[in-house]
């Protein structure tokens, strides 16, 4: 499912020009060898630009379409008409020079198999260069000098002749596509993905800019062992996948996740998303509503736009038409050695998406300290909450991410480890973050709970709630608030020391705590002791005259969501400054 979504998304891109066809592919490059009709070394041309990286501006390889690379192991095995010194020049750093011979030898012998009966000047001019170079003397040439660190640095090189590019002779470029399309002595297979017959590709191309994973690229499919194996077949022969569909859902999977834009970390997880008509807006659209990405439209046209297609309406947006019923999937991916691991794969209309995302971002919905710059919590900011910031390794637990993902999308229960990770957040800081306040409120709204009724699941506080753990909360906050009024700056206070066992085992705390507030509204004037008794008297009414012994977990989530709303009230309406 996922390699035919991915090759269908290719033929669509591909047929926008958006992608290389068959047999090319994009590569980075760093020079150009300048070649004359009879194959002599001219000059070595630049192709790096200049490109900002934070303040400085560096110079990086030009990215061009170039036939496409091979996949190199420990081999020695040349790319046409683009590779780096040893294989184009015979010269390296490596030391080892009868290796680095042998590389010369290989990209020889086939520029001379693919390029030989070619009628063209460039396809001679590169034949004749071939024939002639010398790689023992390399070093003293002296169109070489200028840039020759550079070169031992090992970046990509190509041919220039005349003006042009080689590779984007007419002819030559025919001859690679002849030789791409009949390259292969494997075996004759129908393909899994598209159904065809035709020859079955034994190693996949690498997988590149998947977070953590090699930089030489990482296999989505792969059989290294022979446990992976059925019937005596090795490597991908297992699941045959010809030449062409192996091509097609690599390049794909490499245009998406080459798009910084597009591409979104969570974890130790690369999420990417796509429509099957490949239009860019529908990434817009569910970068913004769910991974937090800028908004690449005003926020009003991105909310119209939402309504409408929450609603099954198709909109216009920035030009494009969006269309509810369009098949959008979601793939996120994770290094596991030299291969990838797939998280989740989901795919549904792209409305239903957004009308699952939407309803997540409500039962999200709270209060929100003034400094908070988020309009809405997004995927990454949430996971965020499960984690110590100030620990070397700020990621989550690997599961988790596909897991909330997985059950928000997909409008189902959330997973017990998110509730389970901000509670041990919330235990270990005694802190009651938004984004901590927001996961318990949306846990319990779809994890329903009777220890957790709706009447304490709202948006801001709710004074006429009769929950016990909640108003246990409120009046916690409310006593801390107490203690700061009256010993400003104090250094420790009662949420450092007891708001674990507060929250736990409030018959045993809630008596000295209250005690010692009463020492502490002495201190006070005025309307503000005044204000802060009434409060505390309110309060105490509505728990009785015995404190709960115990409270689990669900009622210690009843306990933080109390203590959040009555702490943001507090501030949101300033009712010290009122009272003073």
């Amino acid at each position: 499912m996922i390699l035919q979504a991915l090759t269908e998304y290719y033929r669509t891109l591909e047929n926008s020009g958006q992608l290389s066809p068959l047999g090319w592919g994009e590569a980075k490059v760093s020079y150009a060898l300048c070649i004359g009709p009879e194959g002599a070394l001219e000059q070595v041309v630049s192709l790096q630009t200049e490109q900002k990286k934070g303040k400085k501006t560096v110079l990086r390889p030009q990215i061009m379409r170039l036939p496409a690379p091979v996949k190199r192991t420990v081999g020695i095995v040349p790319n046409f008409l683009c590779d780096n010194a040893s294989y184009l020049l015979g010269v390296d750093n490596k030391g080892k020079p009868q290796r680095t011979l042998e590389c010369f030898q290989a990209c020889k012998a086939l520029h001379e198999e693919l390029l030989d009966g070619v009628d063209s000047p460039a396809a001679q001019a590169v034949l004749a260069f071939f024939r002639t170079w010398q790689p023992e003397q390399a070093a003293g040439h002296p169109a070489l000098a200028d840039c020759w660190e550079e070169l031992m640095a090992g970046g990509n090189l190509v041919f220039r002749h005349d003006g042009a590019f080689v590779h984007e002779d007419a002819l030559v470029r025919r001859a690679w596509d002849d030789h791409y399309r009949a390259e292969g002595d494997g075996p004759q297979m129908i393909c899994l993905v598209t159904g065809e017959h035709g020859t079955v590709e034994s190693t996949h191309p690498s997988v590149k800019n998947v977070y953590g994973a090699q930089s030489s690229g990482a296999a989505l499919v792969s059989f290294n062992a022979p446990a992976f194996c059925s019937y005596g077949k090795e490597q991908n022969y297992n699941a045959p996948t010809s030449k062409y569909a192996a091509f097609a859902y690599t390049t794909a999977l490499n245009h998406l996740l080459s798009d910084r834009e597009h591409a979104y970390r969570m974890g130790d997880t690369t999420v990417v998303c796509w429509a099957r008509c490949g239009g860019d807006v529908y990434q817009n659209m569910m970068g913004w509503m769910f991974f937090g990405q800028e908004p690449a439209y005003t926020l009003s046209d991105l909310q119209s736009a939402l309504k409408g297609l929450c609603s099954g309406r198709a909109v216009e947006l920035d030009g494009a038409r969006l269309d509810p019923d369009m098949d959008f999937y979601i793939l996120g991916i994770s290094p596991n050695a030299a291969r990838l691991s797939v998280r989740f794969f989901l795919r549904n209309s792209f409305g239903a998406f957004l009308r699952n995302a939407q309803a997540h971002q409500q039962r999200l919905e709270i209060v929100k300290p003034a400094y908070d710059k988020f309009d809405t919590i997004p995927m990454w900011k949430l996971l965020d909450e499960t984690v110590n910031q100030n620990s070397r390794d700020k990621t989550p637990a690997p599961n988790m991410a596909g897991e909330v993902l997985r059950s928000v999308l997909t409008d189902t229960r959330y997973p017990a480890t998110l509730l389970n990770g901000v509670a041990l957040r919330i235990r270990a800081e005694h802190s009651v973050t938004r984004g901590r306040a927001a996961i318990l409120k949306a846990y319990y709204l779809k994890n329903t709970h009777p220890d957790v009724p709706k009447e304490v699941l709202t948006v801001s506080l709710n004074p006429d709630s009769t929950n016990v753990p909640y108003n246990l909360g409120r009046l916690f906050s409310v006593l801390e608030a107490v203690q700061s009024s009256a010993t400003p700056g104090i250094n420790t206070t009662i949420k450092d020391k007891y708001f674990n066992s507060a929250s736990a085992t409030p018959a045993v705390v809630f008596p000295v705590l209250v005690n010692l507030a009463q020492k502490h509204l002495k201190k006070l004037d005025g309307g503000l002791r005044t204000y802060y008794d009434k409060q505390i008297t309110g309060l105490l009414s509505k728990l009785g005259e015995r404190y709960p012994s115990r409270l689990n977990l669900p009622q210690q989530g009843s306990f933080q969501l109390g203590y959040y709303h009555q702490t943001q009230s507090r501030f949101e309406k300033k009712e010290e400054k009122q009272y003073v």
